[in-house]
């Protein structure tokens, strides 16, 4: 540890760092911790000192309280595979020839002050190289532009010596002892050998080494902006306070250069240190990731949602109602939205804006199906892939006009695949004339769902919502019961459906106004948890429950949604390789448990023998599993080797407690498969 650290916690905190301590050192001021360990009742074994010579009243001070002061002095190497049990002494001007061995628990250093200059470096002040104290200190000749003139020449001259302390501090106490010169000790032994260098830590915060920086100049990197960057020098929280001057050192021994010329890296904040419970505050209880709500968010609140985390979102995950349980009120608002009619706070859905003259070559080569082709005012379901052929996200690609697209992506994927979007155009494609903007939180955005969805919006007025005005994957703008709005006939749920979007400072009013229409109705809001029974009724697969990050758009059976036509998008390439072709992978089915349960989530399908490592082969495993109150059992979907040839066919899944369930392959769509409600 730092010797200024070790008397601080000692003197500060009376923490003891261990029982014994090594001082090394090549000034007078780890005298001083020598000093205040003796006070505090622990034991000082020597102070191991670099320079051939030290005298004055601090070490007179120590050599009197009977503390060995060993001059020219090194440490070869600290013992202990674990923690610090001894150091090995050697001649500092040697190569590391073990002199003796001490036992100890801790080793406190010293190699000098530097003052902190960040500040006027910040400012545009120029820095001078200080041969005799080792260090850089501002140059007065050279200050900060525009700054205030007398408080910097006080700074400057209290560097430059030109101040005595008294001067600078007026009644203040400030007498110490005369300390002697500082030796510059960049390395320690002097003639350390290879593999003492290689052992020698520069930056204890990133494990940088002497050695790092010598082959850092040997691979040219001779700028030391370069250097720290290569070798990851002083980029820790302390910005390189605890080791820049003697990496920059280092350095400037393998360049044969002298330190000035080698320089310093720029200076950042935080030019003081800063406690770690600022650093880590935030991040514990509620507030450990940042919260982000929907306009909607009091009035769910209010309403007693029951909360699921959806990335950095809370969406209500059910609404229950006097003494229901959880389970009884997913199942309410399943039935009311299948028979009636329910809402959706939709809002966490990202929205992208595409916008630009290559925005559709752009989106065909994001996407697997053609987007280019998307007529103004229609819809289009789209897969992105990434480079490796994986699914990533999916969502409705709206068309609004001749240069303009606005994509929606997945509660969860938003900033992810708006970070994506911009890596491929700032990287890749740099010269096509594209711009990106992340609208997810401009707009709120309500699912009206079910039977009634068309009733309640024609009783509001405004945009033609029929059928024949608004046919389905198609989208209109107008106003709303008197609301600016955006009207898409897309369906998640395999009901009548149209997802309005308002601006987000409209959308607990058009909320309200919803509920408060909708009541003939029978409207009833809905969570998170019907809106995924309900699309699993209907086989929509779900981002993060049907993928993994090793499924292809291929094994869910959405080789639909890929084009035939265009010659690329990311990740084609990748899916034609033998493994991603090959018959045997995993596919995409539905599975009914024989007994109607409910199978558990994860839960994989066993086959007969074991695999080389002695355990049961699988086949396949539960993806998604809920009861599903519209068929009155269990259904689930699942990844099962050659699933879709296997139709018929009963697995067996194993469960904890060494159980199992028997299920039967069933098409994944359990629910209205020839799509007629979401057009009644």
């Amino acid at each position: 540890m730092l010797a200024s650290a070790v008397r601080d916690y000692v003197v500060n905190w009376a923490v003891s760092p261990g029982d014994r301590t090594v001082i090394v050192t090549s000034n007078d001021d780890a005298y001083r911790t020598a000093l205040a360990l003796h006070a505090a009742g622990l034991v000082v074994p020597a102070v191991l000192d670099a320079r051939p010579d030290a005298k004055g009243p601090l070490p007179d001070a120590v050599r009197a309280r009977g503390i060995r002061v060993l001059e020219g002095r090194g440490i070869a190497r600290v013992k202990g595979p674990g923690r610090v049990t001894g150091v090995v002494v050697c001649a500092q001007a040697g190569e590391g020839a073990p002199l003796e061995e001490i036992p100890c628990e801790a080793v406190a250093m010293s190699g000098g002050w530097s003052p902190a200059v960040h500040l006027w470096s910040h400012s545009g002040g120029r820095l001078l190289w200080d041969e005799a104290r080792a260090m850089f200190r501002p140059d007065p000749a050279r200050p900060p532009t525009g700054a205030d003139g007398t408080a910097m020449a006080v700074a400057a001259g209290a560097a430059d010596g030109a101040l005595t302390l008294a001067e600078v501090l007026p009644g203040r106490d400030v007498a110490a002892p005369a300390e002697g010169p500082v030796r510059a000790v960049w390395m320690m032994p002097q003639g350390a050998p290879y593999r003492l260098r290689s052992k020698a830590w520069l930056d204890p915060q990133n494990d940088v080494k002497v050695s790092d920086v010598e082959l850092a100049a040997r691979e040219g990197y001779e700028s030391v902006e370069h250097a720290k960057r290569y070798t990851t020098l002083g980029m820790a929280t302390d910005q390189g306070k605890l080791s820049n001057i003697n990496g920059l050192a280092i350095l400037s021994q393998a360049l044969d250069r002298p330190i000035p010329e080698v320089g310093t890296t720029t200076f950042r904040p935080p030019y003081a240190p800063i406690a770690m419970g600022a650093i880590a505050g935030e991040a514990r209880g509620p507030v450990f990731q940042p919260l982000r709500r929907t306009p909607i968010h009091a009035w769910h609140e209010k309403a007693g949602a029951q909360w699921e985390p959806v990335g950095l979102w809370r969406r209500p995950y059910c609404f229950q109602r006097g003494t229901e349980t959880v389970a009884q009120a997913v199942e309410r608002e399943v039935r009311n939205t299948r028979q009636a009619l329910g809402l959706l706070d939709a809002s966490t859905l990202g929205k992208l804006l595409v916008k630009g003259p290559d925005a559709g070559r752009f989106l065909d080569m994001l996407y697997t199906g053609v987007m280019s082709t998307l007529p103004v005012g229609k819809c289009r379901y789209g897969l992105m892939c990434s480079e490796n052929g994986f699914l990533v996200d999916d969502g409705v690609v709206v068309r609004l006009s001749e240069d303009t697209w606005l994509c929606h992506t997945t509660s969860g994927g938003a900033d992810r695949i708006h970070a994506h979007m911009e890596d491929w155009l700032q990287c890749e494609w740099w010269d096509w004339k594209v711009h990106v903007a992340n609208l997810t939180e401009q707009f709120a955005q309500v699912a009206v769902v079910g039977p009634n969805a068309r009733k309640l919006l024609e009783k509001l007025g405004g945009i033609d919502v029929s059928a024949a005005a608004l046919p389905f994957m198609t989208f209109a703008e107008g106003t709303l019961g008197g609301f600016r709005a955006r009207v898409f006939r897309i369906s998640f749920s395999g009901e009548l459906s149209y997802e309005v979007a308002v601006p987000a400072s409209e959308g607990l009013a058009f909320w309200e106004a919803l509920l408060a229409a909708g009541q003939e109705f029978g409207v009833m809001p809905y969570g998170t948890e019907a809106l995924h029974i309900m699309r699993a009724e209907k086989g929509f697969i779900m981002i993060g429950d049907e993928t993994d990050g090793t499924v292809i758009p291929q094994d869910l059976g959405l080789d639909w949604a890929i084009s035939k036509k265009k010659a690329d998008y990311l990740g084609r390439r990748a899916q034609e390789r033998v493994h991603m072709a090959s018959p045997d992978r995993w596919k995409l089915v539905g599975l009914e448990s024989l007994d109607g349960s409910v199978i558990p989530e994860g839960a994989y399908a066993v086959a007969e023998g074991v695999n080389e490592n002695g355990q049961r082969n699988v086949q396949g495993r539960v993806t998604s599993t809920y009861f599903s109150p519209t068929l009155g059992r269990g259904i689930a979907m699942g990844l099962v080797r050659r699933g879709p040839e296997r139709m018929g066919e009963v697995l067996e899944f194993a469960t904890t407690g060494g159980r199992s369930v028997r299920a039967r392959i069933v098409s994944p769509v359990f629910y209205d498969p020839e799509g007629a409600r979401q057009d009644v």
